[in-house]
């Protein structure tokens, strides 16, 4: 599998494995489906791993951790992710489940926490659930309510790591695309993972964070491409949720209209959405969240068709894509 190199002398691959599944997001996943969705990923080429203390209460990390430690810690890249320490929940009644949309029991909570000894107890809290000896990239997650935070300790907090060693890429995380571009502007950091917001369906990220990444030589790692599975099927069902919530009638009605492109030149609307965001060459990494063995084969089988730059063409004509 290709990879692309960022500016730290890291190498993820174009298609990075996103570990919220295996915290049980939305529903239960077993440990054996995660070990093997993590090992079929490994074994089919990708090598860049992404997790987060978020993800079910440090589930995910735990899971991904056992899961890659068969593997040399040489040979992948793995981010997490700071802001939200994960503490006893001291209310728990013996069977409360967590309320942020991860099927596990409510015996911890997220605080967060954006000091320096926050961030700092944050990457040590987050190695001891890996059981690996370092992490590659930590990112500053959804520090949407905390930008004074953010900026004043937090992003340096990070770089005094980086500079340290102990990390060796250092970014932010976020569902929009405002906060990142200030981050940017103003902070010496390697990468901004920016979900939803370029993606074939909206690219409201050309306006500022991609410009702006371009000029500084950071890195956007895409998540979030098929807007919350929107364009994650041929075609969206009636019932199809756009930013984790129902679709708005134009959504859905623009996402048939890019389907109807695709069909027409023989691909699919997720295939095409993996592939448009690889188009930028600010883009190092599309990472996808995957649950188990078939959906990892399934993402590959994805990133690997080619799209025919007609569709591009035709989509831009057709108004529906602002095309980089």
């Amino acid at each position: 599998m290709k990879s692309r190199t960022l500016r730290s002398g890291l190498s993820p691959t174009e298609l990075g494995f996103g570990a919220a599944q295996l915290g049980n997001l939305a529903r239960a996943t077993t440990d054996d489906e995660a070990a093997a969705a993590v090992a079929t990923a490994y074994d089919r080429g990708i090598r860049y791993f992404d997790t987060a203390p978020h993800y079910g209460l440090g589930l995910s990390e735990r899971r991904l951790g056992a899961a890659l430690a068969a593997y040399p810690r040489d040979e992948f890249v793995l981010s997490t992710k700071v802001g939200r320490l994960i503490v006893p929940n001291e209310a728990y009644d013996g069977s409360a489940r967590d309320d942020e949309g991860f099927d596990v029991p409510a015996d911890l909570r997220r605080r967060f926490d954006l000091s320096r000894d926050g961030i700092r107890r944050s990457i040590d809290e987050s190695l001891e659930r890996l059981g690996l000896d370092r992490i590659d990239i930590a990112y500053l997650h959804d520090p949407d309510a905390y930008g004074v935070e953010a900026h004043a300790e937090a992003i340096p907090a990070l770089i005094e790591l980086r500079d340290e060693g102990v990390v060796r890429a250092v970014g932010a995380g976020m569902n929009q695309s405002a906060m990142p571009t200030e981050f940017v502007l103003r902070h010496d950091i390697d990468l901004i993972m920016l979900a939803g917001r370029y993606t074939l369906l909206e690219q409201g990220a050309l306006d500022d964070l991609l410009p702006a990444a371009a000029e500084r030589g950071v890195g956007i790692v895409a998540a979030g491409v098929y807007n919350s599975g929107l364009l994650s099927r041929p075609r969206p069902p009636a019932d199809a949720r756009y930013d984790y919530a129902q679709a708005p009638a134009e959504i859905l009605a623009r996402a048939n209209a890019i389907a109807d492109v695709c069909e027409a030149l023989g691909v699919t609307l997720p295939e095409a959405a993996l592939a448009f965001a690889l188009r930028h060459p600010s883009v190092v990494s599309v990472v996808v969240g995957m649950r188990t063995a078939d959906q990892v084969e399934q993402t590959i089988e994805r990133y690997a068709v080619e799209v025919p730059d007609e569709l591009w063409s035709t989509l831009a004509e057709r108004g529906l894509l602002r095309d980089a």
